[in-house]
């Protein structure tokens, strides 16, 4: 029997409307192994991967510590070629992994692979990230080949590549990971591939609230993080005192957004999370810069507002 190129981490937490249905379509991939990572659910997620015919390798944390938590607590226990994300609410066709570890074998200098996530409705969701001109990363529903980074909910990384970037922020939480390791395989010289005929089945918002405090407060914050960490500093700089400023301004403006994003206490709980973190943020700058082959510069000149 050949040994799999591929680990598929699927990440959980209090998965148990949903988990079944992602293992069913993995048992039905290329060979591979499968690790759980359950981020200490309550609700009976244990016993159902516990019963499942595919009996998957769990690793089970006992706090939750999100999606990029989950992640990076996988990382130090793969040893093969190729990594996958995973979200337990996703379910791959049957050719999906096949698809992607097809193209990375044939594109040595791509680190990373994104497939098509659909939609229940049959709209499709992302077929790779962009970076905006303000430094988001937005899905793309539409795209060439080559996309600047993957949407981590169903995407593929090689493991040496990672492990040479840094691996996962799992300090990250939940958000922005999958741009934030786009960005740092970008620097190092990498290349991300958007691969169609992959197509993955996604139950949006059935693991998180989409538009939630928490969901809002994850999003400004990581975003903030990931340009400190990744982007040029003037670029970095700018958009942190861009996010102060709009978050001064909001109590004189008559018709402010109604959304979480732009109510005052929560602007101010990212702002103090990002100063609280930035000590580490700049020690992980540093050694960012220090692995890249390519200018931050030249990164965000040929990817932002494309």
């Amino acid at each position: 029997m050949s040994i799999p190129s591929t680990t598929v981490v699927v990440v959980t937490w209090r998965g148990r409307a949903h988990i079944t249905a992602c293992l069913d379509a993995l048992a039905r991939q290329r060979p591979h192994r499968t690790l759980v990572v359950d981020n200490a659910s309550d609700d009976g997620t244990a016993d159902l991967i516990a019963a499942h015919p595919s009996r998957p390798e769990v690793l089970r944390l006992p706090v939750n510590r999100g999606y990029a938590g989950g992640l990076a607590a996988a990382l130090p226990r793969i040893t093969t070629e190729y990594v996958a994300w995973l979200n337990d609410d996703a379910m791959p066709d049957d050719g999906w992994l096949a698809a992607l570890e097809d193209a990375l074998d044939a594109t040595p200098d791509a680190a990373a692979a994104t497939p098509s996530m659909v939609l229940a409705d049959g709209s499709t969701q992302s077929v790779g990230v962009r970076l905006t001109a303000d430094g988001h990363g937005a899905d793309l529903v539409l795209a060439g080949r080559e996309v600047f980074g993957f949407c981590g909910g169903a995407a593929l990384v090689r493991r040496a590549a990672l492990d040479h970037v840094g691996g996962v922020p799992g300090e990250f939480f939940c958000y922005y990971e999958d741009t934030d390791t786009a960005w740092r395989l970008r620097l190092a010289g990498h290349r991300v591939l958007s691969i169609g005929p992959a197509r993955v089945h996604h139950r949006h918002g059935a693991s998180t609230n989409p538009g939630s405090r928490l969901f809002h407060r994850w999003n400004e914050r990581n975003r903030l993080l990931m340009l400190l960490r990744c982007a040029p500093l003037g670029t970095a700089l700018g958009q942190l005192a861009r996010f102060a400023v709009i978050t001064a301004l909001l109590p004189l403006r008559r018709n402010s957004p109604d959304a979480e994003n732009f109510r005052v206490p929560l602007r101010l709980q990212v702002l103090l999370e990002v100063l609280a973190r930035l000590p580490t943020t700049l020690i992980h700058r540093a050694k960012i810069g220090r692995r890249a082959k390519v200018s931050r510069r030249v990164v965000w000149r040929e990817w932002a507002g494309r």
